[in-house]
């Protein structure tokens, strides 16, 4: 059923995006539903997200907490190596499936990070990133249920990443250990970001949606922002501040657009 609802939805993406191929003027025109489901989001997020990570936080030694995001990490890494094919990147490829090999092996399931001491650093890359390299437009910002800031080009690649079973849900044989390292991942994830909370300044929604697209801009260029959405009160990219890049964990940012996998 769950696949049959995946198929349905890419098949549906795959039909609008092309519509969406020049970019509009407004990156978020559909702002009144999204900021309806982001207020949900938020109550969620208040009354059981946030709570769960601070207990986690609380009992979890920090080597133990930085173990777990590691091995959650090397699992996507598959994603990342994809990818990197997947945008003709052969040799990040090369040095990203060498990394993932490394922290198996001799980081013991991904559990500790060998591979970027010795050299091999982490890539973000994933299928949203790999359609906007073939030309796909970014199409309208999206907020999911549960999942959080997305678009609609980013949507349909979580949707391939999926269908593709390249994701770290594939592994567990059943839906209690699915669900279990599900939980697991995003707790982590929740837990990483409250150090980062402070920094989210005047309105949420806006700081959030504006934080969200220039990032994934910056990810798909890799490095490189043409736009600085000056509509939203930004001048230049925040990450490109060390101060403010201090604040902010880059794997779990890229992590909480799965709150949403």
């Amino acid at each position: 059923m769950k696949r049959t609802i995946n198929y349905a939805l890419l098949f549906l993406l795959i039909l609008v995006l092309p519509v969406q191929a020049e970019e509009s003027v407004d990156p978020d025109p559909w702002e009144g539903f999204n900021r309806r489901v982001f207020a949900f989001n938020e109550v969620m997020d208040r009354y059981v997200a946030k709570p769960l990570a601070q207990g986690y936080q609380a009992v979890t030694p920090q080597d133990v907490d930085d173990s777990v995001t590691h091995f959650f990490s090397n699992l996507q890494d598959v994603i990342v190596i994809a990818n990197d094919l997947g945008q003709l990147k052969f040799g990040q490829a090369a040095s990203d499936t060498a990394r993932f090999l490394v922290n198996t092996t001799v980081g013991f399931f991904g559990v500790f990070d060998v591979a970027t001491h010795i050299g091999l650093p982490k890539h973000n890359e994933d299928f949203g990133q790999t359609l906007g390299f073939w030309g796909v437009g970014t199409g309208p910002y999206l907020v999911l249920p549960v999942l959080g800031p997305s678009t609609l080009r980013d949507t349909a690649g979580d949707a391939v990443g999926t269908l593709a079973g390249l994701d770290y849900l594939a592994i567990p044989d059943t839906n209690a250990k699915k669900l279990g390292a599900y939980t697991l991942r995003n707790v982590d994830v929740r837990a990483d970001l409250i150090a980062s909370e402070g920094l989210v300044t005047g309105d949420r929604y806006t700081f959030i949606r504006s934080f969200y697209l220039q990032r994934r801009e910056y990810l798909i260029n890799d490095g490189e922002s043409s736009d600085s959405w000056e509509d939203d009160g930004w001048e230049e990219d925040p990450w490109m501040d060390d101060e403010f890049d201090d604040g902010w964990d880059d794997e779990a940012w890229q992590d909480t657009q799965e709150f949403q996998q």
